[in-house]
């Protein structure tokens, strides 16, 4: 069975999968949507709060 770290674990995997496919899909070029990339596969959580935050719009 899974514990909480594991539905943590998968809630942090199925919000970090959506803001990649966010990210590509936005009008950003290609160096900020590489930027973006990078810091969320770098850094799960912080990356993807910093995106939702700051993140490209549209």
């Amino acid at each position: 069975m899974m514990g909480f770290g594991g539905l943590l674990g998968l809630l942090v995997l199925v919000l970090d999968v959506y803001a990649l496919v966010k990210i590509f899909q936005s009008s950003a070029g290609t160096g900020g949507k590489v930027l973006w990339i990078v810091l969320v596969l770098l850094f799960p959580v912080l990356g993807f709060l910093f995106w939702l935050l700051m993140g490209p719009k549209g």
